[in-house]
């Protein structure tokens, strides 16, 4: 049973129903990628501006609730995971406050990753996500998105059961550069590519996403070996995971 958290309430009028007969199984992360929290917070409770999320994490911890999560908030925009496009309607997106790329990004400070696992970990226990349904906007839009970005601490948050982490073992051996099979895993991990066996924009843009996701320290290194051998362990895990009810 995931711990209590307190939760300030924080109303945003950006949100509609969810559709009947779809499951919330998809935990959306983001960063505000704006000068400050209150900016942010002030621009998802704007009816001007047409976004929000569910709740957002200042950098001291704070968690403010902005939309139930039986509602629709709208925060992913255009994506894509897994052949589903209106991933809005089957998540629950988290806002956590960091300036971002534009702004100055910085690492996220320890208390707001911790008031970030406590939060996730109730929302997947009321919701039943699964561990590899824990995302990043960039995984759900790689060209367009690039948050929570390479300084958020997925490995740590696995560590404490939220998300995963692939850890990959003699199975996951082979060559580099194999860009017919990375495009194949991609799609079958999630993203939106297609098997075209060249190595074009789509497939690179997916790649950049994984690697922020798995491997930030190689970052746009490519379909390398080190690339290829995360990639089938994460796929061979998921897969294990997706065979586990939740």
């Amino acid at each position: 049973m995931a711990a209590a958290i307190p939760v300030a309430s924080y109303p945003s009028p950006n949100h509609g129903p969810r559709p009947e007969g779809v499951p919330v199984d998809i935990l959306l992360v983001h960063y505000t990628g704006m000068p400050t929290g209150r900016q942010a917070l002030e621009r998802l409770c704007d009816s001007r501006a047409q976004v929000s999320a569910h709740y957002l994490i200042e950098e001291d911890g704070t968690v403010f609730s902005l939309v139930d999560e039986g509602r629709r908030a709208w925060h992913a925009g255009i994506g894509y995971w897994q052949g589903e496009r209106d991933i809005n309607s089957r998540s629950v997106g988290v806002e956590l406050v960091n300036p971002g790329h534009e702004w100055g990004y910085r690492p996220f400070p320890g208390v707001q990753m911790a008031a970030f696992a406590a939060l996730a970990g109730a929302v997947m226990e009321r919701h039943g996500i699964l561990p590899h349904r824990v995302l990043a906007h960039s995984d759900v839009a790689p060209a367009r998105k690039e948050d929570p970005g390479e300084l958020f601490d997925w490995r740590w948050l696995a560590a404490q059961g939220i998300g995963f982490w692939p850890v990959p073992c003699a199975l996951d051996d082979g060559p580099g550069h194999a860009v017919a099979e990375a495009q194949a895993l991609l799609a079958r991990f999630g993203y939106e590519v297609e098997s075209t066996g060249v190595l074009n924009p789509q497939t690179r843009v997916a790649a950049t996403a994984f690697q922020r996701h798995f491997i930030p320290e190689r970052c746009g290194y490519g379909l390398d070996a080190v690339f290829m051998r995360i990639l089938r362990a994460a796929v061979r895990q998921a897969g294990a995971f997706s065979a586990t009810p939740p």
